[in-house]
């Protein structure tokens, strides 16, 4: 196997430039048009060796905040136990080795600067990460396919962060096409106290839209990303899950209001929420409409990034 002392892989959180949702399916997925945009704000999953295997080949789960305490309750509520995406996905690639017994077991640390349960895939993000770390630890040998496949079985949004950059995400998310965009866009996102549940927010949508139409891509979203028009783009961004996110977080609403205040060229809820995104024109645009929220009191932290940025990258 391996004589490495560690493998640490770097992976980014994502925003929805497009949510469109479809009707649920019969299997409880619901069939989605998601681009998926992946921004500067980064977890890391290290992996090591452990001296014991209690249960699994995942032998121990840690988490760090990586922001020195800017995320301390977010990461509080990260679970250590196998429930963990990272973990599960740790376990995943074990068993294309043969199973947990055929390989050493391992200890994952996350060390978080995405934030949880705010709509921007961390776990998912890290879950990524552990499928590149321990395809390294273990030599297990699989290819950018093999993990795309692994991570399209860990969850709809588990594929796009081995990937990164801008990619058009259907069927429930994880079949991805890659969208060029020569433009680098400058980003706020307001964090919540607190997280949503995306069923919550799943179901909350399927009561306000029984009626939800096939979902379909948007030609100006395309037409703005193939252009670099950050103007344009902030006009396009869309998603159907934040009328169901307002309703079980309704305080969300000032906060779009505040940073369409401070100019911003678009404001939406990122995901299933609770965290709110902002496209600014330059990166001291950004900067301004970070301190407009953060002087507000309306959300808990603002913090800026750009993007695209590559996918799950070892460092």
């Amino acid at each position: 196997m391996t004589t490495k002392t560690a493998v640490t892989v770097r992976v980014p959180a994502k925003v929805n430039l497009q949510l469109a949702v479809g009707p649920a399916r019969e299997d409880g997925y619901h069939d989605l048009v998601n681009v998926f945009h992946a921004v500067a704000l980064f977890d890391e999953v290290t992996v090591t060796g452990a001296d014991s295997r209690p249960e699994g080949a995942c032998a121990g789960l840690g988490v760090e905040d990586a922001t020195g305490g800017g995320l301390a309750a977010h990461v509080a509520r990260v679970p250590v136990d196998g429930t963990n995406l990272a973990a599960r996905a740790a376990e995943l690639v074990a068993r294309t080795c043969g199973g947990p017994g055929a390989v050493p077991p391992v200890r994952l640390l996350l060390r978080k600067a995405i934030p949880v349960a705010g709509g921007m895939a961390g776990g998912s993000a890290d879950a990524a990460a552990a499928l590149v770390a321990c395809n390294t630890w273990w030599d297990a040998g699989l290819t950018r396919a093999d993990l795309l496949e692994l991570a399209a079985q860990l969850g709809s949004d588990v594929a796009f962060p081995l990937l990164g950059g801008t990619a058009v995400g259907t069927g429930r998310g994880e079949v991805l096409s890659p969208v060029e965009s020569p433009g680098r866009y400058h980003w706020v996102f307001a964090l919540a106290e607190g997280g949503l549940s995306t069923p919550e927010v799943f179901a909350a949508y399927d009561r306000l839209r029984p009626d939800a139409p096939v979902p379909q891509g948007d030609p100006d979203l395309m037409a703005a990303l193939a252009a670099g028009d950050a103007a344009r783009l902030g006009a396009a961004l869309s998603n159907d899950l934040e009328p169901a996110a307002l309703e079980l977080r309704p305080e969300l609403g000032a906060v779009l209001e505040c940073g369409r205040a401070a100019g911003a060229l678009g404001a939406f809820v990122s995901g299933s929420g609770p965290t709110c995104a902002f496209l600014a024109e330059s990166p001291d645009h950004a900067a301004a409409v970070a301190a407009a929220l953060e002087e507000s009191g309306r959300c808990e932290r603002a913090v800026t990034a750009y993007g695209d940025v590559p996918g799950a990258t070892p460092v």
